[in-house]
């Protein structure tokens, strides 16, 4: 395993890509712990440390600590996320003409596509960040220090001037770690922010085992289920469903071409991260409307339901990564295309007629399978709450979190394996395993 992991360096382009991608994140976590001036750190940690159960604890993590210590990069990659969202919405529900248009114009509609959503996250960045910026000006700490000293309007406008322009640097960073590093640039940059928690995780864990909170047996359960959770995530993430297909002999000149049988591989989890990540960005819009008024009651009532202590709330997130997995596929994967692709070149499915009886077999089969793995995917995702609900876990345990680790820690191995295997390098995995498997999760 060291020698194929060696292999990588040994090629020059991956190898300069790999290092593209180590130094991009590398900036990535410097930024993140470039505080901005007039905060007190201590007081807003503190805060921090009493949410971290909460969807802003859970945010947290998805900036890489960066919220907790207001940041430069405090806002991460959400409000383009959040823009993605939009622009994926009313492309997927043609409300808008224009939009469609430039969807089916190929590249250079997709370049005009991706202009419009960087505008649009200039947008929110800016929204989310004055709504941040009076939230933290107006949030009750513990021992009621004050986080901001002195919130002046200079204050404000340059904090949300920074945080805007941390955002863009970041969503720039990203789209340069996607076109010149290996994976998606956004997905790692998520990626990068909840593995930097991991070992103070444990550090936690071994802490309370030695202070005797917390049982060694118990200890040893919880880490026999979140190895049992990463085994159960990799097999749902590389589960396929293979669909049979035959293609028909055909005389072409002096030649027959044709009579060979392949499969149409359809994932069980198609959307990967996507969902999850989509998921938590939608849930978050609420949080940032109430931080233009945090101290008013109703704003407080909406807070506290967002804590995710409820069962509404987990009903909530649960269906909404149900709906972006099934959102994510109606956008990714065409049944009408693929039955006509497939029968423009003499391909069927054994015992189904070409053209629409195929795109019909297609879509139901879709549905099935992709209803399995959101139930996987929804049931994973709320996990961490019904541990600390029933067992009284101590520390949090991230399902989420670890979802979204394993989707794109698969994704990019699987895009070094490509890149090895078509240079004639042995990869990672056994051979024979690869064709059909990996998709670009983060690639729409």
């Amino acid at each position: 395993m060291i020698q194929k992991f060696a292999n990588i360096f040994e090629i020059p382009d991956l190898r300069k890509r790999v290092l593209f991608m180590l130094g991009a994140l590398a900036i990535f976590r410097v930024g993140a712990a470039v505080p901005i001036p007039g905060i007190n750190g201590d007081a807003i940690r503190a805060v921090f440390e009493a949410q971290k159960n909460s969807l802003l604890g859970f945010l947290d993590i998805f900036s890489g600590g960066a919220m907790s210590q207001f940041s430069i990069f405090s806002m991460g990659v959400m409000p383009y996320i959040n823009a993605s969202i939009i622009m994926s919405l009313l492309q997927g529900a043609h409300v808008i003409p224009y939009l469609d248009r430039l969807h089916k114009e190929g590249e250079l509609g997709r370049r005009k596509l991706n202009s419009l959503t960087r505008y649009l996250t200039l947008f929110l960045a800016a929204f989310q960040s004055f709504g941040l910026t009076i939230a933290v000006s107006k949030m009750p700490t513990p021992g009621n220090i004050p986080v901001v000293s002195n919130p002046t309007w200079d204050f404000y406008v340059v904090t949300v001037l920074t945080l805007t322009a941390g955002t863009i640097f970041v969503m720039w960073l990203g789209e340069q770690m996607t076109e010149q590093g290996v994976g998606n640039g956004i997905s790692l940059i998520i990626f990068a922010g909840i593995v930097d928690r991991m070992p103070s995780a444990i550090r936690n864990l071994i802490q309370l085992v030695h202070l005797e909170e917390v049982g060694l047996l118990q200890a040893l359960f919880l880490v026999a289920a979140l190895v049992a959770v990463v085994i159960s995530v990799v097999w749902v993430e590389t589960a396929q469903r293979k669909i049979p297909v035959q293609y028909a002999k055909r005389v072409i000149g002096r030649k027959m071409y044709g009579g060979a049988q392949s499969y149409l591989p359809l994932k069980v989890d198609q959307s990967g991260v996507i969902a999850v990540i989509f998921a938590v960005s939608l849930l978050a819009v609420p949080v940032t409307i109430v931080q233009f008024t945090p101290s008013v009651a109703w704003a407080q009532k909406i807070m506290e339901f967002w804590s995710g202590g409820n069962w509404i709330y987990q009903v909530l997130y649960a269906g909404l990564i149900i709906f972006f997995c099934y959102f994510y596929n109606s956008v990714s994967i065409n049944p009408v295309d693929l039955a006509e692709n497939m029968k423009k070149s003499g391909g069927f499915i054994p015992g189904i007629r070409p053209g629409e009886p195929t795109a019909k077999h297609i879509e139901w089969v879709l549905e099935r399978v992709t209803l399995g793995g959101a139930l996987f995917v929804a049931a994973i995702a709320v996990l961490p709450d019904l541990l600390r609900q029933k067992f009284n876990v101590p520390f949090y345990f991230g399902g989420t979190s670890l979802l979204i680790v394993v989707g794109v820690a698969l994704d990019t191995m699987g895009q070094l394996e490509a890149h090895l295997i078509m240079r004639h390098y042995e990869g990672f995995l056994k051979k024979g395993r690869i064709q059909g498997r990996w998709f670009n999760v983060g690639a729409q």
